[in-house]
């Protein structure tokens, strides 16, 4: 069902949610946040006021609001299954933050609770929304660059965090692992997108470089197969910023290639044409949120729905097996 204002109930106060809840001031005249649901009672006690929203310290309860269109769900990792699962169940449309769930159980759990409920999920894949990234998959679908051949992305920077100020993160039972499935998550969603194909298989070499208090890893290497030939390889990590030629992300084909810093674009072709393509910055949660919004009015289809929410997990849990066995590992097709 469409809908011509998005009511907006926004499930976790901290964090993230800052950047989300500009991104909703940013679209007044397609969304307006109408309750927000935080554990802790000052915080959703302060999110209430600053938002003139209804505030809740369950989300269970927010969930049955009349008042709300759809969740925006802003929770640490292993809390996104429970929140997609009572959201959907209350036909309620859902924004999920990264990663989209943690195990295959809790995926094949997500995938059957939208699917049965009919709602729309979309996966908050911010950097999709970078005018860079669409530029890129515009000309990998015309074929410019030919049969692609291999993607590569990059998400590295110097992290700060310590024991003092990691919290949740610093455990893999609430985090699911480590980097690769926190920051690394972005590179994964990325090559997805760009290599357009089914994830097959996957491997990882996966290092703890300096953040030693932390049960999982710091940064990762990982290669992925895709089911029409494509190569992926990805950086990431919180140890340290990559060199200044590194690209954000590239493609090459039979006919050239395209690579990025995440702000401008080049196409090089074999034949010997070179045109880079120059694009202003984007506030990418502003343009993910104006994509959800425009999705539920128009009842069109997000960029990244569970289906690749799914996809993405399936990649890290492949990468993590392949680690752990030193082998290539299967994609699970949950």
């Amino acid at each position: 069902m469409s809908l011509n204002h998005v009511r907006i109930g926004l499930i976790g106060g901290g964090g993230i949610a800052t950047e989300h809840i500009r991104g909703y001031l940013a679209h007044p005249d397609t969304t307006t946040i109408t309750a927000v649901a935080d554990a802790v009672p000052e915080t959703a006690a302060r999110r209430g006021k600053e938002l003139n929203a209804t505030s809740y310290t369950d989300f269970n309860e927010l969930v049955l609001d009349e008042n709300v269109d759809a969740v925006d769900i802003c929770l640490p990792h292993h809390l996104h299954k429970d929140a997609i699962v009572a959201a959907a169940r209350a036909r309620k449309h859902i924004l999920c933050e990264k990663p989209l769930c943690l195990t295959p159980e809790e995926a094949r759990e997500v995938k059957a609770a939208v699917t049965e409920s009919g709602v729309t999920l979309m996966c908050a894949h911010n950097q999709l929304f970078m005018p860079a990234v669409a530029k890129a998959k515009e000309l990998l679908d015309s074929g410019a660059i030919g049969t692609v051949f291999e993607v590569r992305t990059t998400d590295s920077f110097y992290n700060h965090f310590d024991p003092a100020n990691m919290g949740w993160r610093a455990s893999a039972k609430t985090s699911g692992g480590g980097e690769l499935i926190d920051t690394g998550y972005h590179p994964t969603y990325l090559m997805l997108h760009l290599a357009g194909g089914v994830p097959v298989e996957a491997t990882a070499l996966l290092s703890t470089h300096r953040l030693k208090f932390m049960e999982g890893e710091d940064s990762a290497q990982v290669l992925v197969r895709f089911d029409n030939d494509v190569v992926g390889h990805l950086a990431t990590s919180w140890a340290y910023d990559p060199t200044p030629t590194t690209e954000r992300f590239s493609a090459v084909g039979d006919l050239g290639s395209i690579s990025s810093d995440g702000i401008s674009l080049t196409l090089s072709l074999r034949a010997g044409t070179v045109e880079t393509f120059e694009f202003e910055d984007v506030e990418t949660f502003s343009a993910e949120i104006d994509h959800f919004a425009q999705c539920l009015i128009n009842g069109t289809r997000p960029l990244h729905t569970e289906k690749e929410g799914v996809e993405v997990l399936g990649m890290i849990l492949a990468a993590y097996e392949g680690a752990r066995t030193k082998t290539l590992a299967p994609v699970l097709q949950f």
